[in-house]
């Protein structure tokens, strides 16, 4: 391999063992050298190695790192892809003034103008993104977003902080965290009070307090935002640290394509010799029998060898279905930590903090508005609050409660939606075909009685997030083949016949006003 370039053109890492020569596999085959400078010796994986006297030399894949003229040229296949699939105006208008900031094996930075153009890429645009980057990449990346306002503060705060410099901030390539998810960012109230505390220890001490960490809530709470956080701020406190964050889908993925193509040994280095392993979304899990067996295993090689490992989940262990037992006592082994939907004060909190980092100026009545409206759901209380904001700065018109009602109607029968009960189904059915309300859970079978139970039931299912066998106890201890019988029987009705899927329009309009 030496004979290939003079060491004299290749910049060298120090390591207290060997000097480190980073070299990409394609440039390597051609007898070229580039070196890479965005990367430490333990962040090197899956990189076939040749000894020389005192040095190591690491070939590694093509798509492994990127220099500022790859992003460039990223960026052009991606523009002329995405000028094919929409107008020239639509372009013009929203990117032509995008650039590739961080481009690595698991995700891609954009850097945008303002979080306006963040917004409306995201609302529209962000599923066309990502088909164009499995076009060019033959694999999917996680899409991150900087406004430049983001980057300028950034730059601005390390300049004034003398003891913090760039490259104990700099977060390495291939490890997918994104930027705006730190604890200074994360609003803290009663709600995950408890949650924060245990990831701030263990971002300071990690595989010393509690390990495993298992944070677990609804959608949309801050979980995400917290694992992100407790990376940044390991990396932060102990550069080199080996830390791998990927939600559980994709290990299942990387599992299944690591036995097809006889590379379990590499998958297995890569999470057995983590530092830190940080798994979101674990419910997935839930009935893949080979991928739990496999985590098993390497959740017992960190464990043992006091490497900390970091969950999250939309439930506690003990309620995810079809996971192993062993699984389940071995995720409560550390600490479980429960994220709950915020009161008004935190979702105000969060508003004002959004609307402060984003440098926009909107009315107070606006914010208690949003914050009194959508209470489940932080993820939809800031995107309610970026689209209000895109309004105000593209329109130029002051806002009313009557355009920001007009603008948000659908998170608000979206929430209205989600809030549904059987009990008001049944309400609403019985109503409409005027029978009486334990009716719908009685043992009459009349057609006038039974057709308007299996409406309810229907509905029941479609609306609310109850199981099988909950809905079937609504309806009198029905048991889960009555109800999956009423589901398809209207299902099939509802394909020939204009009047019934009328009704259906009507009641889930009752419902969500």
């Amino acid at each position: 391999m030496v004979s290939l370039a003079s060491l004299e053109q290749v910049k060298h890492f120090e390591s207290p063992h060997k000097k480190i020569y980073l070299v990409r596999k394609d440039f390597f085959l051609s007898g070229k050298m580039v070196f890479l400078d965005s990367f430490s010796t333990k962040e090197v994986c899956f990189a076939s190695f040749s000894k020389f006297s005192d040095s190591l030399f690491f070939s590694l894949h093509p798509f492994c790192f990127f220099m500022d003229s790859d992003n460039k040229k990223i960026w052009e296949q991606l523009s002329s892809v995405l000028q094919q699939r929409i107008s020239h105006d639509g372009y013009q208008r929203w990117f032509s003034d995008v650039s590739i900031l961080k481009c690595d094996l698991q995700s891609i930075q954009l850097s945008v103008p303002n979080p306006i153009h963040q917004f409306f890429i995201e609302s529209n645009y962000a599923a066309l993104l990502s088909a164009a980057i499995e076009e060019i990449f033959k694999s999917t990346r996680q899409l991150y977003f900087v406004p430049r306002e983001l980057q300028e503060q950034e730059v601005e705060h390390r300049s004034k902080s003398p003891l913090t410099t760039s490259s104990t901030k700099k977060t390495p390539a291939g490890i997918g965290l994104n930027p705006a998810y730190t604890f200074e960012s994360f609003i803290v109230g009663a709600n995950n009070q408890f949650a924060h505390a245990a990831a701030l220890a263990v971002a300071q001490d990690p595989a010393k307090t509690y390990n495993p960490l298992f944070i677990y809530g609804e959608s949309g709470l801050g979980k995400t935002h917290l694992l992100h956080a407790m990376g940044h701020r390991v990396l932060a406190n102990k550069k080199g640290t080996r830390v791998v964050y990927l939600r559980s889908e994709q290990f299942t993925n990387e599992f299944i394509d690591a036995i097809q193509h006889g590379t379990l040994f590499q998958f297995r280095k890569r999470y057995r010799q983590a530092d830190i392993l940080m798994i979101d979304d674990i419910q997935f899990f839930a009935g893949k029998e080979r991928s739990q067996e496999e985590f098993f295993h390497t959740f017992g090689a960190l464990h043992d060898g006091h490497k900390q490992i970091i969950l999250t989940s939309d439930r506690p262990p003990s309620e995810i279905d079809k996971l192993e037992k062993r699984l389940v006592s071995r995720f409560e082994w550390g600490m479980t930590a429960e994220v709950q939907p915020p009161d008004i004060e935190t979702r105000l909190a969060i508003l004002h903090r959004k609307a402060d980092v984003l440098g926009m100026q909107i009315e107070t009545w606006v914010l208690e508005f949003l914050a009194e409206n959508i209470r489940t759901d932080i993820r939809r209380l800031e995107g309610a609050l970026m689209r209000v904001m895109a309004y105000q700065s593209l329109s130029g018109k002051p806002l009313t409660q009557e355009n920001v009602n007009h603008l948000l109607r659908d998170v608000f029968q979206e929430q209205a939606r989600q809030n549904i009960t059987i009990d008001q189904i049944q309400k609403r059915v019985a109503e409409y075909f005027d029978v009486r309300l334990a009716d719908m859970s009685s043992k009459r079978r009349h057609v006038s009685i039974a057709y308007p139970r299996q409406v309810a039931m229907y509905l029941a299912r479609e609306m609310t997030s109850s199981t099988l066998k909950e809905i079937g106890e609504a309806f009198g201890g029905k048991d889960h083949g009555t109800v999956i019988h009423a589901h398809k029987l209207i299902k099939k009705r509802m394909d020939g016949d204009l009047r019934l899927r009328d009704l259906m329009r009507q009641l889930d309009k009752k419902m969500t006003q």
